[in-house]
């Protein structure tokens, strides 16, 4: 991978609804599952009342976005119908949109929903399939102008971890994500309506991960913004033994870590002790 450049000035990140000029405190995405079986909360978010209850408890802890999603992305999930999918997430977004203030993602792979999802009030489309070959998806965006965050994957959910390989992870990635622009570009998504993310966990090794997260910086030449997804990732269980309900510690040096490298959106279930984490180290950088 080309050597990296500071290069964390002058980027924006908008869309229709939003927009965020960078430098800034990093952003916090919160999670909300909508889904019966997410690795992490599944179950908990379904209904409507909780689901809102809970978006407002992370917006008070600080979220600066909501990210819905209805079906899980877990290695070996199960495929969700369109139909279901809708059903899950639309009747959540239709009732938080109006309640809210904070924009809102859409976490799906399918570009039926996330056309559902931008109609109901849905701000951004956070997709684990940029992989695609079909413009579909990116055409919905750009007739939207919505946000739109291009996660990288090797594989699907469903084959993703059967045998990850790579020569450089670091450089393939890279290399993901200027073709992946050239396409964005070519179905009518300007550059500043893209986030990128480089997938923790989705078609990698405990290697490949660490490897990545190494590199984070490197990928501030692409000037796009980085979303970074780590909050209590198998990584961790992998690496420190460690259940899904362990993990909040290491979940925080890993957000803090892409913070310092780049990073400017961090996804996560624990919306107030990433804040916490989040400022403080901000507050003792922005001394030096």
């Amino acid at each position: 991978m080309p050597e990296s450049a500071d290069n964390l000035d002058s980027i924006n990140w908008r869309g229709t609804g939003f927009a965020f000029d960078f430098p800034r405190p990093a952003l916090v995405m919160g999670i909300l599952n909508a889904t019966p079986d997410s690795f992490s909360d599944g179950g908990q978010f379904n209904a409507l009342d909780n689901a809102l209850e809970r978006v407002q408890q992370m917006i008070r802890e600080g979220a600066d976005l909501i990210d819905i999603g209805g079906e899980s992305t877990r290695p070996n999930a199960e495929l969700v119908s369109e139909s279901e999918e809708i059903s899950r997430v639309v009747p959540i977004i239709e009732r938080i949109s109006g309640e809210i203030s904070v924009p809102i993602s859409i976490d799906t792979q399918k570009p039926t929903v996330a056309k559902a999802a931008l109609q109901a009030g849905a701000k951004i489309v956070n997709d684990i399939a940029a992989n695609r070959a079909s413009r579909e998806m990116w055409e919905i965006v750009a007739q939207h102008g919505a946000g739109y965050v291009a996660m990288h994957m090797q594989g699907t959910p469903q084959t993703m971890q059967e045998d990850p390989h790579y020569e450089n992870v670091a450089k393939e990635v890279a290399d993901y994500f200027e073709d992946r622009m050239e396409c964005f570009r070519a179905s009518g998504v300007a550059d500043e309506q893209v986030a990128l993310d480089v997938g923790i966990g989705f078609g990698k090794t405990l290697e490949h991960n660490l490897q990545l997260l190494g590199a984070l910086r490197g990928y501030t030449k692409l000037r796009r913004p980085q979303l970074l997804g780590v909050s209590r990732k198998s990584l961790f269980g992998k690496l420190l033994g460690l259940e899904v309900d362990q993990r909040l510690a290491p979940s925080l040096a890993g957000a803090v870590w892409g913070a310092l490298n780049g990073v400017q959106i961090l996804r996560v279930h624990d919306v107030a002790p990433t804040v916490h984490a989040l400022r403080t180290i901000e507050a003792i950088r922005n001394t030096t």
